[in-house]
């Protein structure tokens, strides 16, 4: 268990727009700490999905989880913004919840303070986990969470839109085929491309399969290649592949504008397959190109499952029960086929989902390319780094710095910012 005071531990609170995928988050009353060690009455659990409320399958499957383990399970849920405020205040107070499922980028960030447990010093294995996938939730070395599941994005398209324009989806590849495939919806009469460029989370999230698709790191935002994948956006909006709507959309607006029916591409996530199914046109989907070919790599939305640190000890082996009944194979498939937008953490859970829904088999490949947001041990210095990020896109979008000086100003600034 890391015990260690930083800069940031003060601030955290106020980062926590980090969180942004696609549900709320949950947060509640603490456990009081007074259970018999022997034989503990209830075992708290806080979750960031309010939409799934008591009676839900989701609600009931943390229920059995309880049931497998012996203990009832007192389950609260917040917003994602709220659970992650929660949980970095129990983790002052030391009235954290038994186990608590948190957006990924936060977990450093909690970790940061000292309250969590890691997984191997309380024997949970995480050995089946992709390393892409965990990696969010390891830092200097030591895993301290277990992902529920994952999701990530890739482009939506609308087949009516693509074959009025003589496009194959199939054929886009890099950059250039995708540029091609734009500029022949333009061409056509329809809108070519949405996608969220707002000044947020959101922003950054969007543009990282771009940006790392180009073979930038978040280290050196103003490297040649970081500048490449802004030009890359900024060009689409000067030019009319994207609406200039991008500046302000959010994830949502962006998944309204594509249900329009009147663009053929849109930059979205795994939360929308159910929504896409439903839409009055036929719609696909493709994984976002690398520009010299190949799936870029997108970040890792989700939660994952964390063990705080708590003044009786001997709940932790309940609560390792509990989350090793939430993390099994045959768990991580349920909470997909629960949640739709979830593709499980292991390649037996992801094998067992394609066998029933083959069609999801993109969304397994881009989950695999997937990169966790605060990988490369950038922890607590990720949302800083990412603040920068967005800023730059909103400067080169809407025109007040070209792509160069936008990068160049928010490396400057990350940098004086880390290094405190």
């Amino acid at each position: 268990m890391r015990r260690k005071t930083t800069r940031h531990t003060l601030a955290a609170v106020s980062i926590i727009s980090l969180a942004l995928v696609v549900t709320g988050c949950s947060g509640g009353a603490p456990g009081t700490g007074a259970e018999s060690s022997a034989a503990p009455k209830a075992f708290t659990v806080w979750d960031p999905y309010p939409q799934h409320t008591e009676g839900s399958d989701w609600a009931k499957r943390i229920s059995s989880c309880g049931d497998k383990a012996g203990v009832k399970i007192e389950r609260t849920a917040y917003d994602t913004q709220a659970l992650t405020n929660q949980a970095l205040l129990a983790a002052q107070e030391g009235t954290a919840a038994d186990v608590i499922l948190l957006d990924n980028p936060a977990v450093s960030t909690l970790a940061d303070t000292g309250a969590l447990i890691d997984m191997e010093s309380v024997g949970l294995d995480t050995s089946a986990i992709e390393p892409n996938l965990l990696a969010a939730g390891v830092v200097d070395g030591k895993t301290y969470g277990i992902p529920l599941g994952a999701n990530t994005l890739a482009l939506y398209y609308n087949a009516d839109v693509l074959a009025k324009a003589g496009v194959d989806p199939a054929g886009i590849k890099d950059w250039a085929s995708f540029q091609t495939a734009l500029t022949k919806v333009k061409n056509a009469g329809s809108k070519a491309l949405t996608f969220s460029a707002i000044g947020t989370e959101e922003g950054s999230f969007q543009f990282l399969p771009f940006f790392w698709g180009s073979g930038a790191d978040l280290k050196h935002l103003d490297s040649p290649a970081a500048v490449e994948a802004l030009e890359l956006w900024t060009n689409w909006v000067k030019t009319g592949i994207a609406p200039n709507s991008v500046i302000s959309n959010s994830q949502n607006t962006t998944w309204e504008e594509f249900l329009t029916g009147d663009f053929g591409f849109a930059v979205n996530g795994t939360w929308q397959v159910n929504a896409a199914a439903k839409a009055p046109f036929k719609t696909g989907y493709i994984p976002i190109p690398a520009k010299n070919g190949g799936v870029a790599p997108a970040p890792t939305g989700g939660e994952f499952l964390l063990m705080p640190v708590q003044k009786d000890e001997s709940r932790y082996d309940t609560s390792k029960k509990i989350i090793e009944c939430m993390s099994t194979t045959e768990g991580q498939v349920k909470t997909a086929n629960t949640f739709a937008y979830y593709i499980p953490a292991t390649s037996d859970g992801q094998g067992l989902l394609l066998k029933d829904h083959p069609e999801l088999k993109v969304w397994v490949d881009a989950v695999n390319k997937a990169k966790g947001r605060t990988s490369d041990n950038l922890g607590t210095d990720y949302p800083i780094i990412s603040e920068q990020l967005w800023t730059a896109v909103q400067n080169s979008l809407s025109g007040a710095a070209s792509p160069a000086d936008a990068l160049k100003a928010a490396q400057r600034t990350a940098s004086e910012k880390t290094s405190k």
